[in-house]
């Protein structure tokens, strides 16, 4: 075990680091949208067919969004009409692919970690929105309601020509969109920070390798299923999980606990149960726990 010097450190070093990360990368995204408004992407992805899932998983992967977040998106997508599968692409990329997981796992995982991740999820999204829009999946699974645009960390844009502006408003308008989009889960992200400065400075080792260590073959689906029906942010998700590595958790369990998690959040459950039947909600599930299974079995064996 560490001291609780060390575990203080620890504590204040990862919360610096992703603040600063979740701002910076929250800006950037907010410049780049100022340029390509979201209806523009929306009419390519309309009429760009099979290169609509590619273009609507890059757009997921654009946005810093969280599960229950990318759902208004969604129905904005349905009732303007944009193609049944390049939504559920979005709808499984976006918050699977948000640069700000990509940030927080390229820091603490690495480059080629990250890259792994980003290729399986967005492989993922593509694929399994392609395959509903074949066999016409929205009218056999979705209901004929229509939900509010709200979310549980939506921040407020006016619709101005903010491109027009001079760089020094931009930069401040978008630093404070990070702010603004951060504020709300800030202290999601500081339980899962202490919860992993804790487990790091205390967790027996020895627990820890018994139940997902990388002797355990069933460690990786444990990591899924305890991920997918809990409220676990990635914000959350990856700090516990690297603190987990530390004490000897194989990295594919830490990825499959991150993916689980960020999928498939509880409310977002709640909100696909009110315009998507019950077959089509537990098939996005299903996604979810398979790209989390085998991101984790890959992790295992190249890394």
């Amino acid at each position: 075990m560490n001291t609780l010097l060390d575990t203080l450190w620890y504590f204040c070093y990862i919360t610096v680091e992703l603040v600063v990360l979740f701002i910076v990368i929250t800006a950037f995204v907010k410049i780049i949208l100022m340029y390509i408004p979201q209806e523009k992407i929306s009419k390519e992805i309309e009429k760009a067919g099979f290169f609509g899932n590619v273009i609507a998983a890059g757009f997921g992967a654009l946005t810093p969004f969280c599960a229950c977040s990318t759902m208004p998106m969604t129905v904005g997508f349905l009732n303007a009409g944009v193609p049944f599968g390049a939504t559920m692409s979005f709808l499984i990329a976006s918050p699977l692919l948000n640069p700000i997981i990509i940030a927080m796992l390229g820091a603490l995982v690495g480059i080629k970690a990250m890259l792994i991740y980003v290729s399986i999820a967005f492989l993922c999204a593509v694929f399994f929105g392609r395959g509903l829009q074949k066999v016409d999946a929205q009218q056999k699974y979705v209901k004929n309601v229509r939900l509010k645009k709200q979310s549980c960390c939506s921040t407020s844009d006016k619709p101005i020509e903010q491109k027009k502006l001079p760089w020094e408003q931009k930069i401040a308008i978008a630093l404070r969109a990070g702010w603004d989009t951060l504020r709300p889960i800030f202290w999601y992200l500081i339980i899962g920070v202490a919860l992993g400065a804790v487990i790091y400075g205390y967790m027996p080792s020895d627990w820890v390798l018994k139940i997902a260590g990388p002797d355990n073959p069933f460690a990786v689906p444990v990591a899924a299923i305890i991920g997918v029906p809990l409220y676990i942010r990635a914000e959350t998700a990856i700090p516990i999980g690297v603190a987990l590595m530390g004490k000897g958790m194989s990295i594919g369990a830490v990825i499959a606990l991150v993916i689980g998690g960020a999928g498939m959040a509880i409310p977002e459950m709640s909100m696909l149960a009110s315009i998507f039947k019950k077959k089509l909600v537990a098939m996005i599930a299903a996604v979810i726990f398979m790209t989390a299974v085998i991101s984790g079995y890959l992790f295992n064996l190249l890394l």
